[in-house]
């Protein structure tokens, strides 16, 4: 009786999967599988830990975050595809379950990577994989979010620390999406550091990465980013022992909230330990490539290409 629930949940997906953009729902699943609702409801919830109605909505909204992304859809244009009433709606929901507008997720993370890349599909994937939901226990007072954030576990580490009892550690599942990223956030206002410079620190330790590495964002009013540095001109890759890594930016007056975290962008894990933020003098230069740390011609050079470069 097992496997023949089992492959009912593994047709139930695979329907959900071809009609993502299709008006169905629920009970159009239930008539797909020929099974009563009351039982396929009771089967998915034991096998998937979510409910078909809730898997086939968190479903849409984590496509609708990659299209928020690697396009130039309006808004109200990728709503309506992934089936919402409406921009409204889509924005409540979106917001309720990656704590973000889709206007602040797709100006505040489309910057971790660039838009001519192509979206590479890894169409080996497990059914058991894409209903994973082991990652939600985040540790007290962050949030889990990022492309694909169902494929990382996230947690509390006490045998790999770097000072104190604990760590918080991403790790990315076997079936990681290549072009997916979890990251562990937080946000708040900005109002202590308006017209400052702030310093991100902490310590990361990384096992197998792709890339991994701090963020920090600084937003204005209307959720446009106003400066902004994830560390992906110095990633960290492949297994690193505990190291010291700093982001710095300078948080305009204007400012209206500070975000930041830790990210793990493809596979492997990260730990992060000892993170601080704290305001900094001009003299330490900012990280984004903004800052007084670079010394900047008076005038363009060679622009017909004929000097020699010295190696």
């Amino acid at each position: 009786m097992w496997q023949e629930h089992k492959q009912w949940v593994e047709r139930a997906i695979r329907y959900i999967e071809c009609h993502l953009k299709e008006d169905i729902d629920f009970e159009d699943v239930a008539k797909h599988i020929a099974v009563s609702r009351f039982h396929l409801h009771r089967v998915f919830q034991i096998h998937v830990g979510m409910s078909a109605a809730a898997y086939l909505r968190e479903r849409r909204l984590s496509e609708a975050a990659i299209d928020l992304l690697y396009t130039d859809k309006r808004i109200l244009d990728i709503s309506m595809e992934y089936r919402f009433a409406g921009q409204d709606s889509f924005t409540r929901a979106f917001k309720q379950y990656y704590g973000f507008t889709p206007l602040q997720y797709r100006k505040g993370f489309r910057t971790f990577y660039h838009m001519e890349e192509e979206r590479i599909m890894d169409q080996s994937m497990s059914l058991e994989g894409q209903y994973d939901t082991s990652n939600r226990s985040t540790p007290a007072g962050w949030m889990l979010t990022g492309v694909h954030p169902h494929q990382y576990t996230v947690g509390v580490d006490r045998k790999i620390v770097n000072r104190g009892t604990a760590s918080g550690t991403i790790r990315a599942e076997e079936q990681a999406h290549p072009q997916g990223f979890g990251t562990l956030m937080q946000m708040f206002k900005a109002d202590a550091y308006c017209g400052k410079r702030l310093r991100l620190s902490g310590f990361l330790k990384t096992d197998k990465a792709h890339m991994a590495g701090l963020w920090l964002r600084i937003d204005g009013k209307d959720e446009e980013p106003l400066a902004f540095d994830n560390m992906m001109n110095r990633a960290i890759r492949g297994t690193t022992d505990w190291t010291s890594y700093e982001v710095v930016l300078d948080v305009a007056d204007n400012a209206h909230a500070i975000a930041f975290g830790i990210l793990l962008s493809g596979t492997g894990q990260v730990w992060a330990d000892s993170i601080r933020l704290e305001e900094v003098d001009v003299s330490v230069p900012t990280t984004d490539g903004s800052g007084e740390g670079e010394a900047l011609r008076d005038a363009p050079i060679n622009l017909d290409f004929e000097e020699s470069a010295s190696f």
